[in-house]
């Protein structure tokens, strides 16, 4: 038995391996691409997830990790090549909305297609070692953010399946790092924190009593009993230390790559506040100016007041308690609070975390690898029990109303697997219908801040605005007959069709009963029966996969 976890972040990537069980995990490290952090726990070795691409006369297309750092802050012509540098590019695609793909030598390279080209160099390198130390894996576990939405695990089953991953298995980020501090002792409850460069997700987490499987091994299960994510993290505050700066020397604007070197300068001095309460660094603008940057701990923390990513940690946990306090458990049973990533080491969250929790409960000692660690734990004998983050609801169009209105399928906390009790039952809307088409989709609350400046660069005005987002769900495998058709009809790409109505639909009767279910990979399944000829038109058939 030899098991992979491959937790990809925004900023950086850990892949952690676990050879037989009742060994210690190790993270893996990779030369010259990987970087070393220090810990409490010692030394964890992490890939950035940084791409650079070459000029086309060298012979490697493209660098990594390090060495792509190392080209872009060696390079002597940085405003010409800055656009070579990749960063970020997790946090793109788990976005609604994604920057536009840029154009290198004759290539265009978008989000997706740089991850899967870090992604697919980062298994090439393993899979190399792994041969040489004659190790055979046999099943291979990612992690994505709690929030993600089905386009995002969508791509990254995809990208699994076109690179002949093992046996793979997907599990949230900070109910794995929960296990990845070895949180398995039975009725054990704890909350992940994990705040990264990308996004925030919180996870309850709650050890239930060992039992036996059927082939009669101890199995722990680790029940998720409340979520909360936001859509923030350590690149937002990198960017807002940079445009402090810029504010500070009165520039209005720098150029990309004096920006990007800006950007560099700012993580830096994040990183040492997390240390130290003051900090002084160089940077060279596109002038070739000397600046002297100076940020204390107390401004940093005024700018994540400002930004309102204080309110939205805020929001997070209290989020989390309150779906925790409705289950009957309150703030004061949780026995420990774990700190994940490497926005939790600056000083204003933990602050924050431990002006909730008390110090006593509040844990950082493993803030890199805990996720790829206690991923591993899901091909031991741990099984996960998991609910649904996002409700599923069909998306109709009220047209008295001029408005969209949202029909729920599955309610965001579902327990999975799981039926609907009660079948959908649907009509024809036209006279003569031939087909019948759904919008499904997912049903989330987004924060977003909104903030203005005044002529001097001043911070006016803040707050946090609410809106439920709906992203449609992507069309499973077995209905690309369906998605043909549709391409070449009149209806919007992302409706799934249902039932082709043979005889055609007519008004006030009802035609179709759905029932839905949501399987244990988290797939929606669907059996479709024509009430009118009392055929079954799809028999419990997967129509998309959920988050």
């Amino acid at each position: 038995m030899t098991i992979i976890a491959i937790d990809f972040g925004t900023s950086n990537t850990a892949i952690a391996i676990l050879e037989k069980e009742g060994d210690l995990p190790k993270t893996w490290k990779f030369e010259h691409i990987s970087h070393g952090f220090e810990t409490k726990a010692g030394e964890a070795w992490l890939v950035p997830s940084l791409v650079y691409v070459t000029e086309p006369e060298e012979q490697e297309q493209f660098l990594f990790g390090e060495q792509a750092r190392a080209r872009y802050l060696l390079q002597d012509q940085a405003s010409i090549k800055s656009h070579r540098l990749f960063q970020g590019f997790k946090r793109d695609i788990v976005a609604n909305f994604r920057p536009p793909a840029r154009e290198i030598d004759g290539e265009r390279y978008d989000a997706e297609a740089i991850a899967e080209v870090f992604l697919a160099e980062l298994w090439q390198r393993l899979e190399l070692q792994i041969r040489l130390q004659n190790i055979e894996p046999t099943q291979l576990i990612l992690t994505a953010p709690v929030g993600a939405f089905e386009s995002y695990l969508n791509w990254f089953e995809s990208l699994a399946e076109k690179l002949k991953l093992p046996n793979f298995q997907i599990i949230d980020e900070s109910t794995a790092a929960a296990l990845g501090y070895a949180i398995t002792r039975p009725n054990a409850l704890v909350l992940v924190i994990d705040f990264g460069g990308g996004t925030l997700d919180l996870s309850l987490v709650r050890t239930a009593p060992i039992t036996n499987d059927l082939h009669n091994r101890k199995i722990t299960k680790a029940e998720a009993i409340a979520k909360s994510d936001a859509y923030i993290g350590g690149i937002d505050i990198d960017r807002w230390i940079a445009e402090h700066f810029l504010r500070q020397l009165q520039k209005l604007h720098s150029d990309q790559a004096s920006w990007l070197r800006l950007l560099e300068v700012s993580e830096q001095i994040k990183i040492k506040l997390s240390l130290v309460p003051e900090v002084a660094e160089i940077w060279i603008d596109q002038e070739s100016n000397i600046h002297n940057l100076q940020l204390t701990q107390i401004q940093l923390a005024e700018l994540l007041e400002q930004h309102q990513m204080i309110d939205q940690l805020r929001e997070a946990i209290d989020e989390v308690l309150a779906i925790a306090l409705q289950r009957g458990i309150s703030k004061a049973a949780i026995e420990q609070v774990l700190l994940v990533g490497g926005s939790c080491q600056i000083v204003a969250v933990q602050q924050l975390i431990i002006a909730y929790f008390g110090k006593s409960k509040v844990s950082f000692n493993k803030p890199f690898e805990a996720v790829a660690h206690g991923a591993l734990a899901l091909g031991q004998t741990i099984a996960v029990e998991d609910y649904l983050r996002h409700s599923y609801a069909i998306k109709l169009w009220e047209p008295y109303l001029h408005q969209y209105s949202f029909y729920t399928l599955f309610a965001k906390g579902s327990k999975y697997p799981c039926q609907r009790a009660e079948p959908v039952v649907l009509q024809a809307a036209i006279a003569n219908q031939e087909e019948i088409w759904l919008d499904i989709g997912e049903v989330a609350d987004i924060s977003q801040a909104e903030i203005n400046y005044d002529s001097t660069g001043k911070i006016t005005s803040s707050q946090l605005l609410k809106q439920s987002d709906f992203r449609s769900l992507a069309i499973s495998d077995i209905n690309q007959v369906n998605q043909v058709n549709h391409l070449n009809g009149q209806l919007p790409t992302e409706q799934i069709c249902m039932a082709r109505l043979n005889p055609l639909g007519q008004l006030g009767v009802d035609r179709i009963r759905i029932d839905f279910e949501v399987n244990e990979r988290r797939v929606l399944i669907a059996t479709v029966v024509d009430l009118q000829s009392d055929r079954t038109l799809i028999n419990h058939q997967a129509i998309a996969k959920l988050e």
